[in-house]
Protein backbone atom coordinates (compact mmCIF):
# COMPACT_ATOMS: atom_id res chain seq x y z
CA UNK A 1 0.00 0.00 0.00
CA UNK A 2 2.83 1.72 1.10
CA UNK A 3 4.73 1.64 -2.70
CA UNK A 4 1.00 2.91 -3.96
CA UNK A 5 1.61 6.25 -2.61
CA UNK A 6 1.93 9.24 -5.36
CA UNK A 7 5.41 10.57 -4.17
CA UNK A 8 5.49 13.49 -7.03
CA UNK A 9 2.14 14.26 -6.07
CA UNK A 10 3.61 14.83 -1.66
CA UNK A 11 6.54 16.53 -3.48
CA UNK A 12 4.54 18.92 -5.42
CA UNK A 13 2.59 20.28 -2.18
CA UNK A 14 6.02 21.27 -0.59
CA UNK A 15 5.80 21.95 2.89
CA UNK A 16 2.06 21.95 3.09
CA UNK A 17 0.97 20.32 6.66
CA UNK A 18 -0.91 17.57 5.01
CA UNK A 19 2.53 16.71 2.98
CA UNK A 20 4.55 16.98 5.86
CA UNK A 21 1.94 14.59 7.87
CA UNK A 22 1.67 11.75 5.29
CA UNK A 23 5.50 12.01 4.96
CA UNK A 24 5.75 11.23 8.67
CA UNK A 25 3.04 8.65 8.33
CA UNK A 26 4.85 7.13 5.78
CA UNK A 27 8.13 6.93 7.90
CA UNK A 28 6.60 5.56 10.64
CA UNK A 29 4.77 3.03 8.87
CA UNK A 30 7.83 1.80 7.16
CA UNK A 31 9.96 1.80 10.44
CA UNK A 32 7.09 -0.70 12.38
CA UNK A 33 7.35 -2.55 8.99
CA UNK A 34 10.74 -3.03 8.75
CA UNK A 35 10.77 -4.04 12.42
CA UNK A 36 8.07 -6.61 12.00
CA UNK A 37 9.77 -8.19 8.81
CA UNK A 38 13.37 -8.14 11.29
CA UNK A 39 10.83 -10.23 13.71
CA UNK A 40 9.29 -12.35 11.23
CA UNK A 41 13.34 -13.55 10.07
CA UNK A 42 14.13 -13.97 13.71
CA UNK A 43 10.89 -16.11 14.30
CA UNK A 44 11.18 -18.26 11.41
CA UNK A 45 15.23 -18.27 12.36
CA UNK A 46 14.01 -19.99 15.73
CA UNK A 47 11.83 -21.79 13.93
CA UNK A 48 13.96 -23.61 11.76
CA UNK A 49 16.91 -24.20 14.43
CA UNK A 50 14.14 -26.26 16.38
CA UNK A 51 13.28 -27.92 13.29
CA UNK A 52 17.08 -28.46 13.46
CA UNK A 53 17.67 -29.83 16.23
CA UNK A 54 14.32 -32.07 16.84
CA UNK A 55 14.74 -33.49 12.75
CA UNK A 56 17.64 -32.37 11.66
CA UNK A 57 21.17 -33.76 11.54
CA UNK A 58 23.93 -32.85 14.36
CA UNK A 59 27.07 -32.74 11.95
CA UNK A 60 28.34 -28.81 11.86
CA UNK A 61 30.15 -30.17 8.84
CA UNK A 62 29.98 -26.75 5.58
CA UNK A 63 29.19 -28.88 2.86
CA UNK A 64 27.50 -27.01 -0.29
CA UNK A 65 25.99 -30.32 -1.55
CA UNK A 66 23.62 -30.75 1.35
CA UNK A 67 21.00 -31.81 -1.32
CA UNK A 68 22.49 -34.95 -1.91
CA UNK A 69 22.46 -36.69 1.73
CA UNK A 70 19.83 -38.53 0.99
CA UNK A 71 20.62 -39.92 -2.24
CA UNK A 72 24.41 -40.76 -0.44
CA UNK A 73 22.09 -42.18 2.38
CA UNK A 74 19.79 -44.44 0.35
CA UNK A 75 23.30 -45.84 -1.92
CA UNK A 76 25.05 -46.47 1.75
CA UNK A 77 21.42 -48.40 2.97
CA UNK A 78 21.55 -50.26 -0.07
CA UNK A 79 24.59 -50.96 -0.50
CA UNK A 80 24.37 -52.47 2.91
CA UNK A 81 21.08 -54.77 1.82
CA UNK A 82 23.47 -56.43 -1.09
CA UNK A 83 26.04 -57.55 0.64
CA UNK A 84 24.86 -61.43 0.91
CA UNK A 85 24.67 -60.86 -2.78
CA UNK A 86 27.89 -59.53 -3.03
CA UNK A 87 29.40 -62.33 -1.22
CA UNK A 88 27.45 -64.91 -3.43
CA UNK A 89 28.87 -63.15 -6.29
CA UNK A 90 32.56 -63.33 -5.00
CA UNK A 91 32.35 -67.33 -4.56
CA UNK A 92 31.87 -67.51 -8.16
CA UNK A 93 34.42 -65.20 -8.92
CA UNK A 94 36.65 -66.69 -11.17
CA UNK A 95 39.99 -68.11 -9.58
CA UNK A 96 42.46 -65.63 -11.11
CA UNK A 97 40.23 -62.61 -9.84
CA UNK A 98 42.03 -60.89 -6.92
CA UNK A 99 39.64 -60.59 -3.62
CA UNK A 100 40.40 -58.59 -0.70
CA UNK A 101 42.57 -59.65 1.46
CA UNK A 102 41.34 -60.22 5.06
CA UNK A 103 42.83 -59.02 8.07
CA UNK A 104 44.33 -61.37 10.62
CA UNK A 105 42.79 -62.18 13.88
CA UNK A 106 44.04 -60.76 17.00
CA UNK A 107 47.07 -62.45 17.82
CA UNK A 108 46.43 -62.54 21.65
CA UNK A 109 43.19 -64.57 21.50
CA UNK A 110 43.45 -67.78 23.15
CA UNK A 111 43.18 -70.34 20.37
CA UNK A 112 41.04 -74.29 20.10
CA UNK A 113 42.52 -76.43 17.92
CA UNK A 114 40.43 -78.95 16.18
CA UNK A 115 42.08 -81.36 13.96
CA UNK A 116 40.83 -83.28 10.98
CA UNK A 117 42.95 -86.10 8.71
CA UNK A 118 41.50 -88.42 6.29
CA UNK A 119 41.43 -91.42 7.80
CA UNK A 120 41.32 -94.40 5.50
CA UNK A 121 44.96 -92.42 4.13
CA UNK A 122 44.14 -93.24 0.62
CA UNK A 123 43.11 -90.82 -2.29
CA UNK A 124 40.01 -91.89 -4.50
CA UNK A 125 41.79 -94.30 -7.01
CA UNK A 126 43.27 -96.64 -3.72
CA UNK A 127 46.45 -94.99 -4.10
CA UNK A 128 48.11 -94.08 -0.48
CA UNK A 129 48.89 -90.61 0.44
CA UNK A 130 51.65 -89.46 2.17
CA UNK A 131 51.00 -86.04 4.12
CA UNK A 132 53.34 -83.04 3.47
CA UNK A 133 51.50 -80.35 5.54
CA UNK A 134 48.41 -79.00 6.63
CA UNK A 135 45.88 -75.89 5.71
CA UNK A 136 45.30 -73.53 8.74
CA UNK A 137 42.19 -71.48 8.73
CA UNK A 138 40.72 -69.48 11.77
CA UNK A 139 37.15 -68.52 12.72
CA UNK A 140 36.71 -65.94 15.00
CA UNK A 141 33.46 -67.38 18.22
CA UNK A 142 32.54 -65.84 21.53
CA UNK A 143 30.44 -66.96 24.24
CA UNK A 144 28.40 -64.96 27.06
CA UNK A 145 30.29 -63.74 29.70
CA UNK A 146 32.57 -65.72 31.62
CA UNK A 147 32.48 -66.59 35.58
CA UNK A 148 34.03 -68.29 37.37
CA UNK A 149 35.01 -68.64 41.28
CA UNK A 150 38.12 -67.70 43.10
CA UNK A 151 38.33 -70.49 46.21
CA UNK A 152 40.60 -69.75 48.36
CA UNK A 153 41.70 -72.40 50.52
CA UNK A 154 43.20 -71.72 53.89
CA UNK A 155 44.96 -73.75 56.38
CA UNK A 156 44.07 -74.23 59.75
CA UNK A 157 46.41 -75.04 62.69
CA UNK A 158 45.94 -76.25 65.98
CA UNK A 159 48.40 -75.35 68.89
CA UNK A 160 48.39 -77.86 71.79
CA UNK A 161 50.46 -75.81 73.86
CA UNK A 162 48.11 -72.42 73.64
CA UNK A 163 45.00 -74.44 72.96
CA UNK A 164 44.25 -72.32 70.06
CA UNK A 165 43.55 -72.31 66.10
CA UNK A 166 45.15 -70.41 63.85
CA UNK A 167 43.89 -69.99 60.03
CA UNK A 168 46.30 -68.32 57.28
CA UNK A 169 44.98 -65.07 57.12
CA UNK A 170 43.03 -63.62 53.79
CA UNK A 171 44.11 -61.02 51.32
CA UNK A 172 42.28 -57.76 52.01
CA UNK A 173 39.03 -56.79 49.91
CA UNK A 174 37.66 -54.16 48.46
CA UNK A 175 34.58 -55.56 50.16
CA UNK A 176 35.09 -57.72 53.54
CA UNK A 177 33.77 -61.14 53.21
CA UNK A 178 31.84 -60.02 50.30
CA UNK A 179 31.31 -62.16 46.77
CA UNK A 180 32.44 -60.41 43.95
CA UNK A 181 36.05 -60.22 43.10
CA UNK A 182 37.66 -57.27 42.17
CA UNK A 183 36.96 -58.15 37.85
CA UNK A 184 33.32 -58.46 38.82
CA UNK A 185 33.39 -55.16 40.69
CA UNK A 186 35.22 -53.51 37.61
CA UNK A 187 32.84 -55.63 35.35
CA UNK A 188 29.81 -54.05 36.97
CA UNK A 189 30.86 -50.53 37.61
CA UNK A 190 32.37 -50.48 33.96
CA UNK A 191 28.92 -51.62 31.98
CA UNK A 192 27.35 -49.29 33.99
CA UNK A 193 28.97 -45.75 33.37
CA UNK A 194 30.73 -46.54 29.95
CA UNK A 195 28.75 -49.08 28.66
CA UNK A 196 25.22 -46.98 29.80
CA UNK A 197 23.91 -50.66 31.23
CA UNK A 198 21.24 -49.59 33.80
CA UNK A 199 21.74 -52.44 36.56
CA UNK A 200 18.42 -54.26 35.96
CA UNK A 201 20.10 -54.86 32.60
CA UNK A 202 23.08 -56.42 33.93
CA UNK A 203 20.92 -58.52 35.61
CA UNK A 204 19.20 -59.57 32.56
CA UNK A 205 22.52 -60.11 30.96
CA UNK A 206 24.54 -62.20 33.58
CA UNK A 207 21.19 -64.67 34.26
CA UNK A 208 21.81 -65.82 31.08
CA UNK A 209 25.07 -66.95 31.64
CA UNK A 210 23.71 -68.54 34.18
CA UNK A 211 24.23 -66.50 37.59
CA UNK A 212 21.62 -64.58 39.15
CA UNK A 213 23.48 -61.66 40.85
CA UNK A 214 20.27 -59.40 42.45
CA UNK A 215 19.99 -55.42 41.10
CA UNK A 216 20.22 -54.45 44.73
CA UNK A 217 23.45 -56.22 45.21
CA UNK A 218 25.19 -54.50 42.18
CA UNK A 219 23.78 -51.02 43.48
CA UNK A 220 25.43 -51.56 46.44
CA UNK A 221 28.78 -52.83 45.27
CA UNK A 222 28.78 -49.65 42.91
CA UNK A 223 28.30 -47.37 45.85
CA UNK A 224 30.86 -49.34 47.85
CA UNK A 225 33.25 -48.82 45.01
CA UNK A 226 32.77 -44.90 44.74
CA UNK A 227 33.43 -44.70 48.31
CA UNK A 228 36.72 -46.63 48.28
CA UNK A 229 38.12 -44.83 45.12
CA UNK A 230 37.19 -41.70 46.21
CA UNK A 231 40.65 -40.73 47.64
CA UNK A 232 42.00 -41.94 44.28
CA UNK A 233 39.91 -39.49 42.38
CA UNK A 234 40.20 -36.80 45.18
CA UNK A 235 44.27 -37.05 44.16
CA UNK A 236 43.58 -37.14 40.77
CA UNK A 237 41.61 -33.61 41.39
CA UNK A 238 45.05 -32.24 42.95
CA UNK A 239 46.84 -33.42 39.98
CA UNK A 240 44.58 -31.55 37.49
CA UNK A 241 44.54 -28.29 39.46
CA UNK A 242 48.48 -28.32 39.30
CA UNK A 243 48.29 -28.03 35.64
CA UNK A 244 48.50 -24.70 33.88
CA UNK A 245 45.14 -24.51 31.16
CA UNK A 246 41.91 -26.29 31.83
CA UNK A 247 38.63 -26.74 29.95
CA UNK A 248 35.67 -26.53 31.96
CA UNK A 249 32.34 -26.71 31.26
CA UNK A 250 28.57 -28.12 32.40
CA UNK A 251 25.46 -30.50 31.99
CA UNK A 252 22.35 -31.61 33.04
CA UNK A 253 21.14 -34.14 35.01
CA UNK A 254 17.60 -35.32 36.73
CA UNK A 255 18.02 -36.33 40.36
CA UNK A 256 15.58 -38.13 42.04
CA UNK A 257 13.84 -36.08 45.10
CA UNK A 258 12.72 -38.38 47.91
CA UNK A 259 9.34 -39.01 49.08
CA UNK A 260 7.92 -36.95 45.85
CA UNK A 261 8.95 -39.40 42.92
CA UNK A 262 9.72 -36.56 40.73
CA UNK A 263 12.97 -35.13 39.95
CA UNK A 264 15.13 -31.76 39.83
CA UNK A 265 17.78 -30.39 37.94
CA UNK A 266 20.94 -31.28 39.64
CA UNK A 267 24.59 -30.49 37.37
CA UNK A 268 27.75 -32.41 37.02
CA UNK A 269 30.86 -29.93 36.11
CA UNK A 270 33.52 -31.39 34.24
CA UNK A 271 37.35 -30.13 33.96
CA UNK A 272 39.68 -31.59 32.03
CA UNK A 273 43.38 -31.02 31.63
CA UNK A 274 44.50 -29.33 28.19
CA UNK A 275 48.47 -30.73 28.68
CA UNK A 276 47.77 -33.96 30.33
CA UNK A 277 44.97 -36.89 30.09
CA UNK A 278 43.21 -36.12 33.14
CA UNK A 279 39.84 -35.20 33.57
CA UNK A 280 37.38 -34.73 36.99
CA UNK A 281 33.77 -34.66 37.02
CA UNK A 282 31.79 -32.94 40.18
CA UNK A 283 28.29 -33.25 40.97
CA UNK A 284 26.46 -30.45 42.14
CA UNK A 285 23.28 -29.18 43.06
CA UNK A 286 22.60 -26.58 40.78
CA UNK A 287 24.56 -24.20 37.62
CA UNK A 288 25.57 -21.76 40.15
CA UNK A 289 28.90 -20.38 39.44
CA UNK A 290 29.70 -20.77 43.02
CA UNK A 291 30.51 -24.48 42.47
CA UNK A 292 33.08 -23.68 40.10
CA UNK A 293 34.52 -21.18 42.41
CA UNK A 294 34.80 -23.70 45.36
CA UNK A 295 36.40 -26.02 42.81
CA UNK A 296 38.86 -23.68 41.64
CA UNK A 297 39.67 -21.59 44.78
CA UNK A 298 43.01 -21.43 44.39
CA UNK A 299 44.17 -22.57 41.36
CA UNK A 300 45.39 -19.89 38.72
CA UNK A 301 46.24 -20.77 35.15
CA UNK A 302 44.13 -20.21 31.52
CA UNK A 303 40.58 -21.64 31.49
CA UNK A 304 39.10 -22.23 28.71
CA UNK A 305 35.07 -21.96 28.31
CA UNK A 306 32.13 -21.25 26.58
CA UNK A 307 31.29 -17.91 27.99
CA UNK A 308 28.64 -18.99 30.25
CA UNK A 309 28.57 -16.19 33.03
CA UNK A 310 28.63 -17.94 36.15
CA UNK A 311 32.59 -18.02 35.36
CA UNK A 312 32.60 -14.92 35.42
CA UNK A 313 33.70 -14.42 39.01
CA UNK A 314 36.60 -16.56 38.01
CA UNK A 315 37.42 -14.60 35.33
CA UNK A 316 37.43 -11.40 37.44
CA UNK A 317 40.45 -12.98 39.82
CA UNK A 318 43.92 -11.59 38.12
CA UNK A 319 45.19 -15.11 38.57
CA UNK A 320 42.90 -16.48 36.00
CA UNK A 321 43.30 -15.78 32.13
CA UNK A 322 40.29 -16.39 30.28
CA UNK A 323 40.09 -18.02 27.09
CA UNK A 324 37.19 -18.37 24.57
CA UNK A 325 36.48 -21.24 22.37
CA UNK A 326 35.84 -20.90 18.47
CA UNK A 327 33.92 -23.71 18.45
CA UNK A 328 30.54 -21.99 19.95
CA UNK A 329 31.98 -19.09 17.69
CA UNK A 330 31.81 -21.19 14.70
CA UNK A 331 28.37 -23.22 15.90
CA UNK A 332 26.39 -19.80 15.92
CA UNK A 333 27.46 -18.76 12.50
CA UNK A 334 26.83 -22.30 10.73
CA UNK A 335 23.18 -21.54 12.38
CA UNK A 336 22.88 -18.60 10.46
CA UNK A 337 24.15 -19.72 7.43
CA UNK A 338 21.90 -23.05 7.50
CA UNK A 339 19.27 -21.81 8.68
CA UNK A 340 18.68 -18.61 7.00
CA UNK A 341 21.32 -18.81 4.26
CA UNK A 342 23.12 -15.71 5.40
CA UNK A 343 26.41 -14.79 2.93
CA UNK A 344 28.14 -13.08 5.39
CA UNK A 345 27.81 -16.02 8.13
CA UNK A 346 29.15 -18.21 5.60
CA UNK A 347 32.24 -15.95 4.92
CA UNK A 348 32.71 -16.09 8.40
CA UNK A 349 32.89 -19.62 8.63
CA UNK A 350 35.21 -19.75 6.04
CA UNK A 351 37.92 -17.40 8.03
CA UNK A 352 36.86 -19.46 10.85
CA UNK A 353 37.96 -22.48 9.20
CA UNK A 354 41.44 -21.32 7.62
CA UNK A 355 41.89 -20.35 11.79
CA UNK A 356 41.55 -24.43 11.64
CA UNK A 357 43.64 -25.05 9.19
CA UNK A 358 46.54 -23.63 10.62
CA UNK A 359 45.97 -25.70 13.69
CA UNK A 360 45.91 -28.94 11.90
CA UNK A 361 49.61 -28.05 10.67
CA UNK A 362 50.50 -27.06 14.57
CA UNK A 363 49.42 -30.46 16.46
CA UNK A 364 52.40 -32.05 16.22
CA UNK A 365 54.44 -29.18 17.43
CA UNK A 366 55.70 -28.25 20.92
CA UNK A 367 53.74 -25.14 22.35
CA UNK A 368 56.76 -22.45 22.12
CA UNK A 369 56.82 -23.55 18.62
CA UNK A 370 52.91 -23.46 18.60
CA UNK A 371 53.28 -20.25 19.64
CA UNK A 372 55.62 -18.43 17.51
CA UNK A 373 53.77 -19.95 14.16
CA UNK A 374 50.79 -18.80 15.56
CA UNK A 375 51.87 -15.24 15.86
CA UNK A 376 53.23 -15.21 12.42
CA UNK A 377 49.59 -17.67 11.01
CA UNK A 378 46.57 -16.87 12.83
CA UNK A 379 47.41 -13.49 14.98
CA UNK A 380 47.18 -11.58 10.57
CA UNK A 381 43.60 -13.75 10.29
CA UNK A 382 42.03 -12.50 13.48
CA UNK A 383 43.07 -8.94 13.62
CA UNK A 384 41.61 -9.33 9.76
CA UNK A 385 38.22 -11.41 10.79
CA UNK A 386 37.54 -8.26 13.57
CA UNK A 387 37.82 -5.81 10.91
CA UNK A 388 35.83 -7.48 8.71
CA UNK A 389 33.40 -8.31 11.08
CA UNK A 390 32.89 -4.31 12.45
CA UNK A 391 31.92 -3.95 8.91
CA UNK A 392 29.39 -6.42 8.83
CA UNK A 393 27.44 -5.34 12.17
CA UNK A 394 25.93 -2.28 11.32
CA UNK A 395 24.60 -3.71 8.03
CA UNK A 396 22.75 -5.93 9.73
CA UNK A 397 19.69 -5.80 12.05
CA UNK A 398 19.92 -6.75 16.22
CA UNK A 399 17.44 -9.43 16.15
CA UNK A 400 19.28 -10.79 13.12
CA UNK A 401 20.77 -14.21 13.49
CA UNK A 402 24.23 -13.26 11.79
CA UNK A 403 24.15 -9.82 14.06
CA UNK A 404 23.75 -11.92 16.81
CA UNK A 405 26.33 -14.14 15.86
CA UNK A 406 28.94 -11.52 15.63
CA UNK A 407 28.23 -9.53 18.76
CA UNK A 408 28.86 -12.77 20.44
CA UNK A 409 32.11 -13.12 19.02
CA UNK A 410 32.72 -9.78 19.30
CA UNK A 411 31.87 -9.44 22.95
CA UNK A 412 33.99 -12.21 23.74
CA UNK A 413 37.41 -11.05 21.33
CA UNK A 414 39.75 -10.80 23.92
CA UNK A 415 38.88 -14.30 25.28
CA UNK A 416 39.34 -15.89 21.51
CA UNK A 417 42.23 -14.63 21.04
CA UNK A 418 44.37 -16.18 23.71
CA UNK A 419 45.25 -18.90 21.71
CA UNK A 420 47.04 -16.98 19.76
CA UNK A 421 49.30 -15.99 22.30
CA UNK A 422 49.88 -19.08 23.89
CA UNK A 423 50.53 -22.45 22.50
CA UNK A 424 49.76 -24.18 25.58
CA UNK A 425 46.13 -22.85 24.75
CA UNK A 426 43.47 -25.15 22.40
CA UNK A 427 41.40 -22.97 19.88
CA UNK A 428 38.32 -24.49 21.30
CA UNK A 429 36.59 -26.42 24.24
CA UNK A 430 35.80 -29.44 22.51
CA UNK A 431 38.02 -31.91 24.00
CA UNK A 432 35.67 -31.13 27.35
CA UNK A 433 32.68 -31.31 25.13
CA UNK A 434 33.88 -34.82 23.98
CA UNK A 435 34.45 -35.99 28.02
CA UNK A 436 30.28 -34.85 28.80
CA UNK A 437 29.94 -36.71 25.70
CA UNK A 438 30.04 -40.63 27.82
CA UNK A 439 27.68 -38.91 30.45
CA UNK A 440 25.39 -37.81 28.04
CA UNK A 441 24.50 -40.94 26.40
CA UNK A 442 24.25 -42.49 30.07
CA UNK A 443 21.65 -40.69 31.20
CA UNK A 444 19.52 -41.50 28.30
CA UNK A 445 19.76 -45.04 29.78
CA UNK A 446 19.51 -44.64 33.64
CA UNK A 447 17.14 -41.67 33.56
CA UNK A 448 18.11 -39.99 36.75
CA UNK A 449 20.27 -40.01 39.21
CA UNK A 450 19.17 -41.68 43.08
CA UNK A 451 20.50 -38.95 45.70
CA UNK A 452 22.92 -36.64 45.70
CA UNK A 453 25.35 -39.14 47.63
CA UNK A 454 25.13 -41.71 43.80
CA UNK A 455 25.41 -38.78 42.43
CA UNK A 456 28.88 -37.76 43.61
CA UNK A 457 29.69 -41.54 43.64
CA UNK A 458 29.09 -41.44 40.02
CA UNK A 459 31.32 -38.33 39.40
CA UNK A 460 34.07 -40.08 41.16
CA UNK A 461 33.86 -43.42 39.08
CA UNK A 462 33.56 -41.85 35.90
CA UNK A 463 36.44 -39.28 36.41
CA UNK A 464 38.63 -43.00 37.30
CA UNK A 465 37.35 -44.20 33.90
CA UNK A 466 37.46 -41.57 31.36
CA UNK A 467 40.86 -40.62 32.53
CA UNK A 468 42.02 -44.46 31.98
CA UNK A 469 40.47 -43.48 28.54
CA UNK A 470 41.89 -40.63 28.07
CA UNK A 471 45.95 -42.80 28.75
CA UNK A 472 44.54 -45.51 26.36
CA UNK A 473 44.14 -48.41 28.27
CA UNK A 474 41.64 -50.36 29.35
CA UNK A 475 39.58 -49.38 32.13
CA UNK A 476 38.71 -52.94 33.02
CA UNK A 477 42.06 -53.70 34.02
CA UNK A 478 42.84 -50.59 35.59
CA UNK A 479 40.38 -50.66 37.64
CA UNK A 480 40.63 -54.57 38.48
CA UNK A 481 43.89 -53.77 38.97
CA UNK A 482 43.28 -50.53 41.59
CA UNK A 483 40.69 -52.32 43.50
CA UNK A 484 42.97 -55.25 43.89
CA UNK A 485 45.74 -52.90 45.21
CA UNK A 486 43.90 -50.09 47.32
CA UNK A 487 42.96 -51.97 50.29
CA UNK A 488 46.41 -52.42 51.29
CA UNK A 489 48.09 -49.62 48.93
CA UNK A 490 49.66 -46.92 51.42
CA UNK A 491 48.28 -43.70 51.19
CA UNK A 492 52.12 -41.66 50.26
CA UNK A 493 51.58 -43.82 47.34
CA UNK A 494 48.61 -43.65 45.79
CA UNK A 495 49.79 -41.15 43.06
CA UNK A 496 51.27 -44.35 41.55
CA UNK A 497 47.51 -45.64 40.95
CA UNK A 498 46.73 -42.34 39.06
CA UNK A 499 45.70 -42.92 35.30
CA UNK A 500 48.43 -41.73 33.68
CA UNK A 501 51.36 -43.08 36.36
CA UNK A 502 49.03 -46.46 35.85
CA UNK A 503 49.67 -45.99 31.96
CA UNK A 504 52.84 -45.74 31.96
CA UNK A 505 53.94 -48.29 35.05
CA UNK A 506 51.73 -51.49 32.95
CA UNK A 507 52.60 -50.21 29.42
CA UNK A 508 55.19 -53.10 27.58
CA UNK A 509 58.57 -51.73 26.66
CA UNK A 510 58.58 -51.67 22.68
CA UNK A 511 62.25 -53.55 22.21
CA UNK A 512 63.99 -51.82 19.36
Amino acid sequence: MLDAIDSDRLQALGDDPTAQYARAVIARMQADLKLKQTKIEALSFELARLKQWRFGQSSEALDTQGELFDAKTQALLQAEEQAEDRAADEERTAPGKRRPKRQPLPSQLPRIEHRYEIESGQCPQGHALRRIGEEISEQLDCEPTRFFVHRHIRGKYACACCQTVLAAPMPAQIIDKGIPAPGLLAQVVLAKHDDHLPLYRQEEIYRRSGVHIPRSSMAQWVGICGVRLEPLAQALKDHLLAQPVLHADETPVAELAPGTGKTHRAYVWVYRSALTPAVVFDYCASRAGAHARDFLQDWSGTLLTDGFSGYAALHAQDSIVEAGCWAHVRRKFFEAHKLAGSAIAQEALERIGALYGIEQTLREHPPDARTVMRQHQSQPLLDALHAWLLDQRPLLAKADATARAIDYALGRWSALCVFASDGRVPIDNNPVENAIRPLALGRKNWLFVGSPQAGSRAAVLMTLIESAKLCEVDPWAYLKDVLTKLPTWPNSRLGELLPHNWAKANTPAVST
